[in-house]
């Protein structure tokens, strides 16, 4: 699901990343503990969540994520959009609560897994 998509399901609104808008996510986690991000991290990995801190992206930069989705309509200051401008990680945000975007996404196809 391209970066896009998940905008456009959302109702979100980009807050740093228009030119990322054409990348894939292949997978999505939604939490607000970045300690369970990292133990159930995949590949090209969308990250939903409500926690609004520069640890978050620290976290994303350490994982493969390509976007950053803050739920709620949480706003990130401006620390976090400087963070995602130098990390290359698109930032977004939606006015869903974490569990109806997660479930939002779900439905469109993205998975939390890749089955192999």
């Amino acid at each position: 699901m391209r970066v896009s998509d998940i905008m456009e399901a959302l109702d979100g609104k980009v807050c740093f990343g228009e030119d990322k808008l054409n990348e894939v996510c292949l997978t999505a986690c939604g939490c607000d503990l970045m300690s369970d991000a990292l133990a159930f991290s995949k590949a090209r990995m969308c990250l939903l969540t409500g926690l609004t801190n520069t640890q978050v992206v620290r976290t994303a930069e350490m994982l493969d994520v390509v976007a950053i989705v803050f739920v709620r309509g949480k706003q990130p200051s401006a620390e976090i959009l400087a963070l995602a401008e130098e990390t290359g990680i698109a930032i977004l945000r939606t006015d869903h609560t974490l569990y109806e975007a997660c479930g939002i996404l779900y439905s469109c196809g993205l998975p939390g897994r890749i089955k192999v």
